[in-house]
Formats: structure tokens, sequence, C-alpha cells
């Protein structure tokens, strides 16, 4: 019986809603599925299916079986929106008296994690950028190695440091290392600058700034290009993957990859999310909370293979 009445939706949907044949495969396929566990579960007639029923199949389907591998969030969201059309489609035609599957609301899909760089590899991208002595390194080097050291030291968006202009960092020093940001809606926070950025920032300024300041008009800013001008944010981001390859780190490394890795290292060594989130610039938490994602995945690990009572 409820073969035939799940037939007769994907009816429905060819004839009188005329969904493509991508469409009505991925219907085919995810009612099938509905099927094979209502008929499992002596559930033979739509009239029969229950609430409870559904969100027993949402759970089945999430966790998987040796048959069924588990459908991932996105996957199950849209097996649970193929069920709840169905049976949508049973009350409006009078063949169920209710809809059991309104009250199941699809998963939400997972948050994407950021991806964050271990720290060994950030060593390796910020040895790349400045290998040798002082006396070996060129102008643009040292203005490389100021870039990232800050990127990764402080957490700004790229868009911060390429705005940043001699003012901003005129007051930088051993005794005060806080470096004012300008962030989105120009709101401004007040950063600590660790040593290793802020003695790369002095070398750039003293040594290499102002020869490539000649090249140029004037322009405050602190990071310039070889002709003296502003750098680009194009610019920064080719400096950050020519400095990645030369590491040899694979897969594209962004701006914001520095800025997931300068959060993710913060709170894996004990940083209090709201500090986090303060020194990022983010208006609510609930935005610096991904990042817990990360640390959370991996205290998880540690404790399934470290805890006698974790394994079986």
């Amino acid at each position: 019986m409820i073969a035939r009445q799940v037939e007769s939706y994907l009816d429905h949907l060819l004839v009188e809603r005329g969904l493509a044949a991508n469409s009505m495969a991925a219907y085919r396929r995810d009612l099938n599925r509905y099927l094979e566990f209502s008929i499992a579960a002596d559930v033979l007639d739509a009239k029969a299916v229950t609430t409870q029923h559904i969100s027993d199949f949402l759970v089945a389907i999430r966790l998987g079986s040796k048959e069924r591998v588990a459908l991932s969030p996105t996957s199950a969201a849209r097996t649970v929106i193929a069920v709840r059309g169905f049976h949508a489609f049973m009350a409006r035609e009078g063949i169920t008296t209710v809809d059991p599957s309104r009250s199941v609301k699809p998963p939400a899909a997972s948050k994407r994690l950021p991806k964050a760089l271990p720290f060994s590899d950030i060593e390796k991208l910020l040895h790349a950028v400045g290998e040798g002595s002082e006396t070996d390194l060129s102008v643009l080097m040292m203005r490389d190695k100021a870039l990232l050291e800050l990127l990764y030291g402080t957490g700004a968006r790229i868009s911060e440091l390429i705005d940043l202009t001699v003012d901003d960092v005129s007051t930088l020093s051993v005794d005060l290392p806080i470096l004012r940001l300008r962030g989105k809606g120009d709101k401004e926070r007040l950063v600590p600058v660790g040593k290793h950025a802020l003695k790369a920032l002095e070398v750039y300024l003293v040594r290499a700034r102002p020869v490539l300041a000649v090249s140029g008009k004037g322009t405050p800013a602190v990071f310039l290009n070889a002709r003296g001008g502003k750098l680009s944010r194009q610019s920064a981001w080719a400096i950050l993957q020519e400095a990645a390859d030369r590491a040899g780190l694979e897969g594209k490394v962004s701006p914001h990859t520095m800025r997931h890795s300068f959060a993710t290292h913060l709170l894996e060594n004990g940083a209090d999310v709201r500090v986090v989130q303060e020194l990022l610039g983010h208006a609510s938490v609930t935005t610096t909370q991904i990042y817990t994602m990360v640390t959370v995945d991996q205290l998880r690990e540690v404790y399934a293979t470290a805890h006698p009572r974790a394994r079986a």
C-alpha cells in the first residue's frame, strides 16, 4: 500500500510539477530509502505513519547501518524534505487526515569548520619569507616578513593591515606593544603585538620602508609596493601564497587561513572565547564560537584514544 502511495506522489511530481530528471531521481532515491525503512518497521500504509516513525527514520539515516552509509546533515535534510513533501501530499489528497511530518524538522547543515594550519606549518611559512640574517634580506623580504608576522600575530584581516598608516604604528614599542586596528564599519579595536611581529615590523619600518617610499608620492600607508604606493589586497594575497609555496605547504593558503589559525591556536592554549572575540573584532561571540568546534573535535579525539573507559 505505502509503495503505491509513494509512487502516486512521484507521478504527481513528474506530471503536475514537471520536475527535471535529476530532481526526480533524487526524490525517488530518498523516498525509496524511506519506503525500505517503513516496510522493515511494518508500517505499510501512510495512514499508520506517526511523527515518531519519521523521527526514527531521521535518526536511522544519520547513524547509518551495515547496509546503508550514514547521511551527512545536508543529505539527511534533503531526504526529510522529500518525506515531508510526500506526507503533505497525502494530507492534501485526503488520503490521511493529518500530516505526521510537520513537526519533524530537517537537520541543520553543519557549519563548515574554518581551515587552520598546524603551528609547525605556520613556523615553516614565516621562516620561508625571511630566511637568513637581517643584513641578507631585501627590502621586499623585510616587508613581506613584517606583513605575515603581523597577519598571524594579531589575527587581523588583510584589509586592516593594508589600511594601516604610519601614525597607527608610531606608538608601538616593547613597552606598549598594542596596535589599533580599524575593522568592519570602521570599528576600532586594540590588539597586542607579539615580540616576533614587533621586531619584524621595526626592521621593515627602519630599513625597508624608507627605501620603498622614495619611489612613491608620500602615501601614509605602512605597507608599500615596489613603486612606493600602497600595497594592494591582491599583492598581499600573492605574497602569502608565494611564502606558502616556498614552505612546501599544500593547497591554497589565504589571509583568512592565518586569521583562523590565530584564533584556533589561542583557544587550543586556553584562551577564553570572549577574549578571542575581542581580538578578532567579532560583534557577537556566536561568530567566534565556530572556532571552538575545532578544538572540541580535537579534545574528543584525544579523549577517545587516551581514556581507558572511552574505548569499547
